[in-house]
Formats: C-alpha cells, sequence, structure tokens
C-alpha cells in the first residue's frame, strides 16, 4: 500500500515507519547528551582588572555602612549637591507660620506659663510622665552654656575615633563629659557599657541623664557617668583597660598637680601601644616643667607623647588642637 501526496510523490509504509523510528532514536540520544552535567571544572578562574576594581568599590561601600565614621569627601559633595538640586539658600529667620523663632528664654516662659500644648492637671498632674524633666533642660539651655556650637561635639568624637582607631567593643574614657556634646557620638558607637566619664559639675550630670540620653534614645548603653572632682577612677573598675582616654578643654581648669595625678592613676587603665591618651587646646600641665623634665616624668609613668594635632571642624570655620600620648610599656 502506498499514500500519494498531493503533489505525486508516492511513500511507502515501511519507509515512513522506518524514518519516524530513526528520527526518534537520534532526538532521544541528542536528549541524554544535553541533560548530562559536565564535570566540574578544576582550573583557575582568571580574574581581571575591572573585576577587581568592582569587588574593591564593593568592599568600600561595605565599609561605608559599617566602619567608617568620619564624612568622607563623596558624602560632602553628595550633600552639597542636593542643596544645589533644590535650590535652598537661607533665608532670613522671620516670625512665619508653623515655625516660631523664640528665644530659649520665652521658650521656657511659654513652657512655665501654658505647660505645652497638652497637659494634665489636678491629682493626675504628676502621674502620666516616667522621667519628669525640667523645662530648663526640654528648652535645651545646656546647649549654649559651654562648648558651643554644640554641633562641634561631633568633631570632636570623629576626630578622636578615628586617631585611636576604635571599634564599638573598644572602650573609652573622659574627663568631663560635661552634658555629653561630644560623649553622646561615643555612647551611639560604642557597645553597651563602654563609655565612662568622670565629671564634677551637677548641672551638667543633670542635664547628661535626665535629657540627652532619654531624648537620643540611648538609656539602653548603659554608659558609666560618675560624679567626682578628685581623679579618682575607682568606681570605673579595677581591672578596665580603656582604648581612648581624652580631656576637652578639662586640664586647662585643673591645677597642674592634679593633672599629674590624673595621669599617673590613668596610666595603668591604658592599652599599651595600642591605646591612645588625647588633651586638647594645651598641655601647660607638662610645658611649664621644661621640657626634659616633663618627657623624664612622663617616662617615669610609661607614656610618651607622640605630637600635636590640628583638627578642621566640618561645619564651622573652626579648628581644635589635640597633644597625643601612649603608653609605651606594660
Amino acid at each position: 500500500m502506498a499514500l500519494l501526496p498531493s503533489k505525486g510523490v508516492v511513500i511507502s509504509v515501511p519507509v515512513l515507519v522506518l524514518s519516524v523510528a530513526a528520527a526518534t532514536i537520534f532526538l532521544f540520544f541528542l536528549l541524554s547528551a544535553l541533560s548530562s552535567s559536565p564535570p566540574p571544572c578544576t582550573c583557575p578562574i582568571p580574574t581581571s582588572d575591572s573585576t577587581s576594581t568592582r569587588s574593591s568599590a564593593a568592599d568600600s561601600r561595605n565599609v561605608r555602612f559599617g566602619d567608617q565614621i568620619s564624612a568622607s569627601a563623596e558624602d560632602v559633595e553628595w550633600v552639597k549637591s542636593q542643596i544645589e538640586a533644590n535650590g535652598l539658600h537661607m533665608q532670613q529667620n522671620v516670625l512665619r507660620k508653623g515655625i516660631n523663632p523664640r528665644t530659649r528664654r520665652q521658650q521656657l516662659q511659654d513652657l512655665l506659663q501654658f505647660k505645652g500644648i497638652s497637659h494634665y492637671e489636678g491629682e493626675e498632674t504628676n502621674n502620666h510622665t516616667a522621667l519628669p524633666c525640667p523645662g530648663e533642660l526640654l528648652v535645651e539651655e545646656h546647649h549654649s552654656n559651654y562648648g558651643e556650637p554644640w554641633a562641634g561635639g561631633r568633631d570632636v568624637f570623629e576626630f578622636l575615633a578615628d586617631s585611636a582607631h576604635l571599634m564599638p567593643n573598644s572602650k573609652v574614657l573622659e574627663i568631663g563629659c560635661g552634658t555629653l556634646r561630644v560623649g553622646l557620638h561615643f555612647i551611639r558607637y560604642l557597645n553597651p557599657e563602654h563609655f565612662h566619664c568622670l565629671e564634677r559639675d551637677e548641672l551638667s550630670l543633670m542635664a547628661a541623664l535626665r535629657y540627652e540620653l532619654p531624648s537620643q534614645g540611648l538609656l539602653y548603653k548603659r554608659p558609666l557617668i560618675v560624679k567626682g572632682e578628685d581623679m579618682n577612677f575607682s568606681k570605673f573598675g579595677d581591672g578596665t583597660m580603656y582604648s581612648l582616654i581624652y580631656a576637652s578643654a578639662v586640664f586647662l581648669h585643673m591645677p597642674d598637680n592634679l593633672v599629674w595625678i590624673g595621669l599617673e592613676k590613668l596610666a595603668g587603665r591604658l592599652k599599651p601601644l595600642e591605646g591612645r591618651i588625647f588633651v586638647s587646646h594645651n598641655i601647660k600641665f607638662c610645658s611649664r616643667l621644661g621640657g626634659d623634665e616633663c618627657t623624664k616624668r612622663l617616662n617615669h609613668l610609661g607614656l610618651e607623647y607622640l605630637g600635636k594635632h590640628t583638627h578642621d571642624s566640618l561645619l564651622f570655620n573652626h579648628y581644635e588642637i589635640w597633644f597625643e600620648f601612649r603608653r609605651f610599656k606594660a
């Protein structure tokens, strides 16, 4: 029997069956070959310069979100571009709806008179505030008491943290942390309980504990802030070792002999070689002795003077001078 296609070509049934069978067998072997996995390649994969560059860039981006402290040049250029793109310019600060540029004195008067927008009266007055805060702190008068502008605290933190190569698990001691203008940044960066401070002024301590830590959401960091003025560091624990000890414009107001007493007590608490002591503005407690005598006294404590640094502010035309020391022996 034969099939007669429309164009008159005669194809016998046996030939047709054989052709279909051959095609099926060929397709089976083709699919088997494609589905089989090739043996794993043990050859080294070449890397190009562009691949390395991309990897380095990725690593750099990871560092930016993790370890970098100071603003980079790229950060500064980015924010400048945002200001320019939005056409922003400083305008005169005049009274306008929604923005009331009152003085802190006026704000305090309103707060005391009107107690804010809503408040409880009568017997319920004091039952709804977990941490009652004085009005003087709520209007942030302590931000202008000393060390202003307040924003400069970030500059000090960046310089010291970068210079001492701090990590979150480092321990830091500030002598005279005041209202935490600088300390807030260390507390936020460091692990809980890793920031310690000795402060003598009670009003500053009240501002730090009753306003700054709660308002910044940093109570969980449990900084150890101790009231004292005699260079007594016993409350910080005998075995505590610091990566950074610093005093910002504090030694200026202390008798030289008390500064040396403090250095003698602190030298043994500083990590050898890697730990740093930074003192701002000047070190007259040292220079008044004379260069050779000062060096001899420092060496007796196991300390050495490493040099003077000038650090520029990120936000305003200002610089600070810092003097660096380290412990050269255990």
